[in-house]
């Protein structure tokens, strides 16, 4: 066998890079004529597949007559398609029997996945289900059967092909893909709420406004992710839609019920340019949801920086949140206060006995960030070279801070 195909086939992502580095042919096929990139997509690897396309013919089909993106539709494969397009892929590849992608994705969309793959596998015993979740957070759900894999992540690739080809599906057609999946990190819903950001029209506005009043709170999320999304990839000058959305979120985050909404109320007033959104922040910090209470908590940045007591004291409460998240964005935050603000060191300090590791390792990297020694035997025992560490950009900034002479 290869060594790249064996690589690849075993999942070392290092050593199919090292195998490329040393001049493996990125080209090499399997004993079935298989390519190394379609082998990769069939078993959703997402970090080899980009290893892959550094080099690889991003649209040589295998013996099938599939490319890769088609074969990537096929398997309900959002982050792997995802990648392909932004590499170039060829959206016009039809296989054998003149299906595009488009129609691929459709074809799926349209039908009931597990009872799709009990046709293809031929088989009716139990179907295996796990979640998968990406580095992006988004999650889908993956189906084993009889050998075949296959992702839920049809609908938010439709979604996300459509306008590449000049298609625009109404706003209750979104709404209802979304809805269709009841988490609300699936991928189909960043699909359809950001696509209909792109619109960045008053209909989209309006429609999305119009969900803030329905009795679904999954309807009042979309609707809130839809604005909030408008707001913050807006890149005109004037942020046109600034005022207008901390207008409603202000006085909808004050009675909406549900955490989920109130989540993506409280994403929306921190990202806001009205100084007007940091107004409720405080109160979220005691919010009943940990994910509303961090959130709440790394908006009060510019208010710490200006010394604001009640920010101040929202975030020294923060600290000893139950949630270590919260504990430790609570040190990110209060680490912006000027260095001559009484009493901050030293409540970021306390920090450094905190049951949690992340929380001792940020609470030392922001006092280092601040010249205060206290926390300097927590960062001596950490490896700044590892790039696999989930602290190697925290060690980062604080080696800059501190070449920078700051």
């Amino acid at each position: 066998m290869e060594p790249l195909i064996a690589a690849v086939r075993s999942g070392d992502v290092e050593a199919v890079e090292a195998l490329l580095e040393a001049g493996a042919d990125p080209e090499s096929a399997d004993e079935d004529g298989t390519p190394a990139l379609c082998l990769a997509v069939d078993t959703f690897d997402l970090p080899i597949v980009t290893a892959l396309l550094r080099s690889s013919r991003v649209d040589r089909p295998a013996a099938d007559g599939r490319t890769p993106l088609l074969r990537a539709i096929d398997l309900g494969a959002y982050d792997i398609t995802d990648a392909l397009i932004r590499h170039g892929a060829c959206l016009w590849a039809q296989d054998t029997d003149g299906t595009g992608a488009v129609a691929l994705a459709r074809l799926w969309h349209e039908r009931d996945v597990r009872v799709e793959l009990r046709r293809r596998s031929g088989q009716a015993g139990p179907i295996k289900c796990s979640t998968v979740r990406s580095e992006s957070g988004l999650t889908c759900e993956e189906l084993s059967l009889g050998g075949l894999k296959v992702r839920t992540g049809h609908s938010a690739i439709l979604t996300e092909l459509e306008p590449k080809y000049g298609l625009t599906p109404s706003f209750d057609e979104l709404l209802s893909r979304a809805l269709a999946e009841p988490d609300v990190d699936h991928e189909v819903w960043w699909a359809t709420t950001y696509t209909l950001q792109q619109r960045n029209d008053a209909a989209t506005w309006a429609a999305a406004s119009a969900l803030r009043d329905r009795t679904d709170p999954m309807e009042r999320y979309f609707g809130a992710e839809v604005l909030r999304l408008i707001n913050l990839f807006d890149e005109s000058d004037d942020w046109p839609h600034d005022a207008p959305l901390v207008d409603m979120f202000l006085a909808w985050v004050a009675q909406e019920p549900d955490p989920r909404v109130a989540r993506a109320l409280t994403a929306g007033l921190v990202d806001a340019q009205d100084l007007r959104a940091e107004e409720p922040l405080p109160a979220l910090t005691r919010h009943r949801d940990a994910l509303v209470r961090q959130r709440a908590v790394g908006g009060l940045h510019r208010a710490v920086e200006a010394e604001n007591p009640e920010a101040l004291a929202a975030l020294v409460a923060s600290t000893r949140d139950e949630d270590e998240a919260v504990r430790r964005a609570a040190c990110r935050g209060l680490a912006c206060a000027p260095l001559h603000a009484e009493g901050i060191s030293n409540v970021i300090a306390a920090c450094l006995a905190d049951g949690d590791e992340g929380v001792r390792v940020e609470a030392a990297a922001r006092l280092a960030m601040r010249q205060d020694p206290r926390g300097e035997e927590i960062l001596r025992a950490l490896d700044a070279s590892d790039e696999e560490s989930p602290y190697h950009w925290l060690l980062y900034d604080v080696h800059r801070h501190r070449a920078s002479g700051r």
